[in-house]
Parts: structure tokens; sequence; C-alpha cells
């Protein structure tokens, strides 16, 4: 914990501790449902940590994802809770999740997602360098085989894996514009081949 957050802990365990104590003389004569309320109070406040701690993963579970229209070649991508685009594509047959990032010239890898489309991170060769925001970072040249989102299928595909640290992989423009439209509407992102 940093000092800041250390002051303002001790701060509230002493408002605390004044207002408790207040309550408790306060009430000495009903301390027994004094006890009950304080009980029920702390079960709710808890229940309600407990809610805002997993909503995220309680909403992602119960969230849309990409909705794939076969017949039309068309992909629908909900907006994710922090603002975000993600999509699933298989890259040489392993489901990679990407961010949507019209920022990004690329397709970028990261290195985890890059072996586990089978690329051997040994043997790639990391001789160019990228500006980001973190920085500067390697990165190598990579061809996939396959790029599969539903019924689109590209092939021998040029990419690029990151060789510094990032999160999860980039769907960039060069993916992006083989589209024959790309539009956002409300919290929609809508792909069409």
């Amino acid at each position: 914990m940093a000092g800041d957050q250390i002051g303002q802990l001790i701060y509230l365990v002493i408002l605390a501790a004044a207002i408790g104590g207040y309550f408790i003389a306060a009430n000495r004569r009903r301390l027994g449902q004094v006890a009950r309320h304080g009980a029920l109070w702390g079960l709710i406040f808890v229940g309600v940590i407990a809610g805002a701690g997993l909503w995220s993963d309680i909403r992602s579970t119960v969230m849309p994802r990409q909705a794939v229209f076969a017949e039309e070649r068309r992909i629908e991508v909900p907006r994710a809770p922090d603002g975000h685009y993600y999509l699933t594509l298989l890259i040489n047959g392993a489901p990679v999740r990407f961010v949507v990032d019209t920022g990004a010239t690329d397709l970028v890898l990261t290195r985890e997602d890059a072996e586990r489309a089978g690329l051997d991170h040994g043997q790639l060769a990391y001789l160019e360098e990228a500006r980001t925001a973190n920085g500067l970072v390697r990165t190598a040249r990579v061809r996939l085989d396959e790029v599969r989102l539903g019924p689109v299928v590209d092939e021998n595909m040029r990419a690029v894996v990151n060789g510094g640290q990032m999160d999860t992989s980039l769907l960039g423009m060069s993916y992006l514009q083989r589209h024959s439209r790309m539009e956002f509407t409300g919290d929609t992102l809508i792909l069409t081949r």
C-alpha cells in the first residue's frame, strides 16, 4: 500500500471507531438489538461488495458475444463494458481473442497467442521495431496459414508477433480493410465482406 492509501485507511478506521463507539454508548440498553442490526448491515455490505466484484464475470457470461450471419457474410460485435470491441478469430485453427484497434496498422499477436496458433516463439526473428503506447517493442513478421472469422477465411495472411508485453492481440487495419464495410452503430460494430 502507498503512503496515501495507508493514511486513508487509518482515517476510515478512526472514523468507524468513533461512529461505532457513539452508537454503542447511545444504545447500551439495547446491545442485543444493535448487534443484530449491525450484523444485518454487515451482511448487506459484504453482499454488495461481492456483487460489485463479480459483476464483470456475471456480465461477460450473460452479455451477448459476436454474432455471425453466414449468408450475409456479416459479423456483429457488441461493445464490451470497457468500451472496446472484442472478436474471436481462428488463427491456424486456434481461437484467439482480439481487441479491434483501428489505430494499429497490422494484425498483431501476443507471443502466447502466436504459440497457441502453432508459431514457435524460438524460431521467430524479431528484426523490426514498432512504436506503441508502451514505447518501442521488437516485432517479428509472420505469415498465417489461415485466419477465419465466421464464414470468411483468409489464407497466407501477413501478421506481426509482438516481442514485448501485451495483454490482448490487436486486430488492426490490415485485416479490417479486407471487409467491404465496417460500421459502428450504437454499441455494435458491424463487419461485412
